[in-house]
């Protein structure tokens, strides 16, 4: 990616993000096509720090999703259900760091997400096994990867600290059968306490005629690489990107 229109954001350590961590908030999603990301960081810039290292912004990331046998977490999610899971375990590639992560979206609609630090493979340890077993109904036994995610990152932080933002995109979705790019889909979060309704990345999106829509990455990496499971709840989102990354190709029937 040209990095040309974050040139102007004041930078940020990522040591300095622990001031930031929002480990219980509210996430709000929006996505949109690659062509208006450009127009829309340069009307942000005086409002946000940008995430550097080594001189680089636009960060790799690498995601192993886990599921059981009977795909529990992807159904719950695709049913509705609230008070949901999703353990996946993420290499933050250009810092070295790994953590197992759990995130629990409850029945008020907040995100509560808990890691450790790990090793990028999918050898549970015995701390790692005892982690889930504390706070999740999960154990090691019944988990198995169900889906790997590769994608960049731009990450801003309000210069109040209140607020984080995510900015995703050149997203791979990837199975032991198949393999998708979405490369012309971003996918921007913010994360806040409370209300993103004074975001200034909000703002400037509605400015935009972005509207707010859920995406969960391993719900439409699941959907879009595995046609063998109840997925009709996706169908008319997956439409809806089609549309977004004008693709001639159906991304549900491949």
């Amino acid at each position: 990616m040209n990095t040309k229109e974050t040139d102007y954001f004041a930078p940020i350590r990522l040591d300095e993000m622990d001031k930031v961590k929002l480990m219980n908030r509210t996430d709000t999603k929006y996505w949109f096509n690659i062509k208006q990301l450009h127009q829309l960081l340069e009307s942000v810039q005086d409002h946000y720090f940008i995430l550097t290292m080594k001189n680089e912004v636009a960060l790799p990331y690498c995601t192993i999703y886990y599921d059981t046998d009977t795909d529990g977490m992807f159904t719950a999610h695709h049913n509705g259900k609230l008070n949901r899971y999703k353990i996946r375990r993420r290499s933050y590639v250009n810092s070295g760091i790994s953590f197992l992560e759990v995130k629990f979206k409850n029945n008020k609609g907040r995100t509560i997400k808990k890691r450790i630090p790990t090793e990028f493979n999918n050898n549970f340890s015995e701390a790692e096994n005892s982690f889930l077993q504390e706070i999740t109904p999960f154990s090691v036994e019944e988990l198995s990867p169900s889906l790997t995610n590769n994608f960049s990152r731009i990450t801003l932080v309000n210069r109040n600290f209140k607020e984080r933002c995510t900015i995703d995109f050149n997203l791979q979705f990837k199975t032991l059968q198949k393999q998708i790019a979405l490369n012309e889909l971003v996918i921007v979060e913010i994360k806040a306490d409370g209300s993103p309704a004074a975001s200034p990345l909000a703002r400037a999106l509605r400015n935009h005629r972005i509207k707010t829509s859920g995406f969960s990455k391993y719900c439409i990496g699941r959907t879009v690489t595995d046609s063998s499971i109840k997925r009709n709840a996706f169908k008319h989102k997956i439409r809806m990107i089609e549309k977004t990354i004008s693709t001639k190709h159906s991304l549900y029937n491949l």
